[in-house]
Parts: structure tokens; sequence; C-alpha cells
């Protein structure tokens, strides 16, 4: 199998050299996406003989990752692994990563922070990751650990089926959440991650905000009928419940009461709102599909 290694890289010229020399002992297939970056990273990765894809400005993880997935389908890749360029991740974990999809088990294999030990991820990392993790589980109807990890390995069926478009971090949930969607396979292996210091250069409130809006974001597109249709029935459920009440009271009592039927028409017209969203947006993303396929 061909494997291909891409890097999505911003400034890392103190980390690339070394992480590349690294990774050609594993494959001579390596992408670098360099995301605008303003020092020598591009340079050096070209010095090395890697191919080097440079973004005329910074556009963002996702964006990088999206560069990646194009050039490894244009270089017919077999397998691609995404490894980050700070220095976190381990050339000794590739294979982990390699082994279930070469057996033809898996699609997406995620190197998890989580499954081993998790004593070397910050706090508050740790607590935001978790978080993202969970709303991206129930969005895939699976127990992950680390959604947002980076370090991951594709088998070509994803290269070819799934066209990531979020240009932020978003992007790792919208992959899982796309695979999922078109019945690819997930697991996760253990990892051992590397925090010599906080080499984040993402704000985690900013960063973490960003990720729920995607997910949320994806999970309408890729399930509408789940997403809008199930609040909608409870909505209807519940104005239909407080319109019961509000009639029985005017039988009763000659008059309208104003909550009741307020909290009624309301519920109810919330309701059909979302009802007549997750049909129209149903019906939109599959005359999109029909289009595609």
């Amino acid at each position: 199998m061909k494997i291909t290694i891409g890097i999505p890289a911003y400034n890392e010229e103190n980390h690339i050299a070394g992480i590349i020399t690294k990774l050609k002992k594993v494959t001579d297939s390596i992408i670098v996406c360099d995301d605008g970056s303003s020092d020598m990273t591009a340079d050096i990765s070209r010095n090395l003989g890697v191919i080097v894809i440079k973004h005329d400005k910074n556009r963002g993880y996702g964006a990088a990752i999206n560069t990646i997935f194009q050039k490894a389908i244009e270089i017919e890749s077999d397998v691609l692994v995404t490894f980050d360029a700070d220095g976190q991740h381990r050339i000794e974990d590739i294979p982990k990563l390699l082994i279930p999809i070469e057996k033809n088990r898996v699609d997406v294999v995620i190197g998890s922070r989580f499954l081993k030990n998790e004593s070397n991820v910050p706090n508050y990392r740790k607590i935001g990751i978790k978080m993202i993790t969970g709303v991206t589980n129930a969005s895939i109807n699976q127990k992950l650990t680390d959604a947002q990890s980076g370090f991951r390995a594709y088998s070509k069926q994803v290269l070819a089926k799934i066209s990531p478009s979020d240009m932020g971090m978003g992007i790792s949930t919208e992959i899982l959440i796309k695979a999922s969607s078109k019945g690819l396979k997930i697991s996760e292996v253990p990892i051992t991650i590397l925090y010599p210091g906080d080499t984040s250069t993402h704000n985690p409130v900013s960063h973490g905000t960003s990720v729920l809006i995607s997910t949320i974001k994806f999970t309408s597109i890729e399930h509408p009928l789940k997403f809008y249709g199930i609040p909608s029935l409870i909505f209807l459920a519940v104005g239909l419940i407080f319109t019961y009440s509000a009639i029985d009271f005017y039988i009763e009592f000659g008059r309208l009461n104003t909550n009741l039927t307020v909290v009624g028409a309301g519920t109810i017209l919330i309701g059909v709102v979302l009802l007549i969203t997750a049909i129209l947006l149903y019906s939109l993303v599959n005359v999109v599909r029909e289009k595609r396929y």
C-alpha cells in the first residue's frame, strides 16, 4: 500500500525538519501544507524533498487538511495519515494506526490521548475535548474517547467518499460525522502525546465554541429529520397539551387563559416551523446527493 503522511503546518520552522526526517523512515510520500506561514517552514520542507503546498494566507487548520486530502487523492494514496507539525505526536505510534486499516477492518483510525494515559493532557484541554467528544458521539451514535485528535489514518475509501469543507478545527468532527453517515467504520488506538509546553495557538474558549457550532451544523445537514424532526414532535406534543388545557379552561370558565393559550400556540408554531425545516432540508440534501453521485 502507498502510505502518505500529511502535515498541516503554520510557522513550524523549529520542528518541521526533525519531524520530516523521522517520518521518512516510515514513507517517502509526505505532504506538507504550509498554511500561510511567515517563516521558513515551506523552504525547509522543500529542501528535504517532500511535497509542499503553500497557501497564500493563513486559512485555518481545516483548509490545510482539505488541501492534504485533495493532494493525497491526486497522488493515488492508499492510506493517509495526518500528523501535527508541533512535535506532540510520536513517530513510533504510526504503525498502531495503520494496522486496523491494513487488515481491512476500519476506514478511520483515531490516535486517542485517553485510551492509555491522559496525564500529559492539560486539565482545561481534557475537559473541552471530552465535552466536544460527547457531542460528537451523540451525532454519530458511537463511543469515541477523543474526537478532536489530529493524529489519524484514513483509508482510500474515506478519501474517495468524503470532501471536508470546514475551514477551522471543526473539520475533525465533520469528517467523523460524514464518515459515520456513509457507513464507514471508525475506531481508536491508544497513543502517547507529548506536551513539552502548551503549544496550542488557539484560544480554548473560541476553539471549543467553533467546534461545537461546526458539530451542530454538520449534524443538522447529515441527519435533518432526526435533528429537527424529534424536537418538532416534542414541541407539537407540548403545544397540543397546553392547547387542550386552554380549551378545557374555556369550557369550564367561559374565558381564555392567556398563559395556556400563548404557550400552546407558541409551541405548536415552533413545532410546525421545525417540521417544515426538517422536510425541506432532508429533501434538499437528498437532491444534492443524487446530483453528486
